[in-house]
């Protein structure tokens, strides 16, 4: 069973950032950034040319072609076929370490390492684009799924527990850039709020699943039931409070829901009512 949930998160973060696309809807978390003009020497005057109100614009970096290239090969490499993405994307980053495209590279990755299990590499790289662009909700939530789902993540330990912690403040980061973000330009209204869904079903499901992980099962009940349409942890948190009839319910949900985990989630409805008829159902 943990085997297909693990699969089943590499295939929800692909259905994410398949929604949102190439394009990276999220990739600047709401927040435009600007370059200040720099000084000629000479003239004491800001470079770069003069905009009709008479401000400054300060120049643009020049293109490399050999770099454009480069980036326009990777982003043509549907994020299906993971194999080539993380083989270009790892040498564009190896050769650009200065890219203006870095970002957009390091995000990418973060989901083609998530979908191929490689959670070491998940983290490594989403602190590579984290500190470029803290409030990057993609790579947040999916950093927060990774890390909340680690083995390594128990709170009996130190390293464990930090771990958690990590997973939290990702996920709460999330949750806080994606509710105040404005519809990016270009978004219809709908392509924008079934990213944003997602997003904060991703980042409740993290937060839950650290609720679980620490034994505060009330507090996961309340954040998974935020991300139940996507994710079956409603059902199993439920069903180890001895909740059955709720863990019924929240597996049906998801059993709705075409995908990876709908088996997963009816033989979860079928275990769940089982336990409800041999087993006490613990109060509320």
């Amino acid at each position: 069973m943990n085997l297909k949930r693990n699969l089943w998160i590499g295939a929800g973060i692909l259905v994410l950032f398949l929604g949102l696309g190439e394009g990276r809807l999220f990739a600047q978390g709401g927040q435009q950034q600007t370059q200040k003009p720099t000084l000629d020497k000479d003239k004491q005057q800001p470079a770069g040319r003069l905009t009709p109100d008479g401000l400054a614009e300060a120049p643009k970096p020049a293109l490399n072609p050999e770099e454009e290239a480069a980036f326009k090969a990777y982003q043509d490499v549907p994020q299906t076929d993971t194999a080539k993405k993380l083989q270009l994307g790892e040498a564009f980053a190896a050769k650009y370490p200065q890219s203006r495209y870095l970002s957009n590279v390091y995000s990418t990755l973060v989901v083609s390492y998530s979908v191929t299990g490689q959670g070491q590499k998940v983290t490594e790289t989403g602190e590579k684009a984290l500190a470029i662009n803290p409030n990057d909700v993609n790579v947040l939530a999916i950093m927060s799924q990774v890390m909340s789902r680690m083995r390594e993540a128990d709170p009996k330990s130190s390293t464990g527990a930090q771990i958690l912690d990590r997973a939290e403040q990702y996920a709460r980061r999330a949750v806080d850039v994606m509710t105040t973000m404005a519809k990016p330009e270009g978004s219809t209204e709908e392509s924008f709020a079934t990213a944003k869904g997602q997003v904060l079903a991703m980042s409740h499901s993290a937060l839950g699943l650290v609720d679980v992980k620490r034994g505060k099962l009330a507090d996961a009940i309340s954040e998974l039931d935020q991300s139940v349409k996507v994710d079956p942890e409603l059902g199993y948190a439920n069903e180890k409070a001895s909740h059955f009839d709720d863990a019924v319910k929240a597996f049906s949900k998801c059993a709705e829901i075409q995908g990876p985990m709908q088996a997963n989630c009816k033989q979860g409805v079928e275990e769940a009512k089982k336990l409800g008829a041999t087993q006490l159902s613990a109060p509320k």
